[in-house]
């Protein structure tokens, strides 16, 4: 089945992979960014190829200078 052997990481654990604060990857999720797939008590669950390829291009077009609010619609389709 589709889906199955995805692998999921927590909001800590993104924030400690890719050394970025905790903060960010709550506000990443508020703005929707990043896309909450479990949920255990007061932890997210996040698939983890998804968070690498999104945060890889979230943090280039950063350096870049893009606003967040234009990095949204680029990758949204907006």
């Amino acid at each position: 089945m589709e889906g199955q052997n995805k692998k999921l990481i927590s909001a800590k654990e993104i924030a400690k992979k890719f050394n970025i604060p905790y903060s960010t990857v709550n506000h990443y999720t508020n703005l929707g960014f990043l896309s909450v797939v479990k949920r255990k008590g007061n932890m997210r669950f996040y698939e983890e190829t998804k968070v690498k390829e999104r945060l890889k291009r979230i943090l280039h077009l950063k350096d870049e200078g893009y606003p967040l609010r234009l990095i949204f619609k680029m990758l949204n389709g907006r």
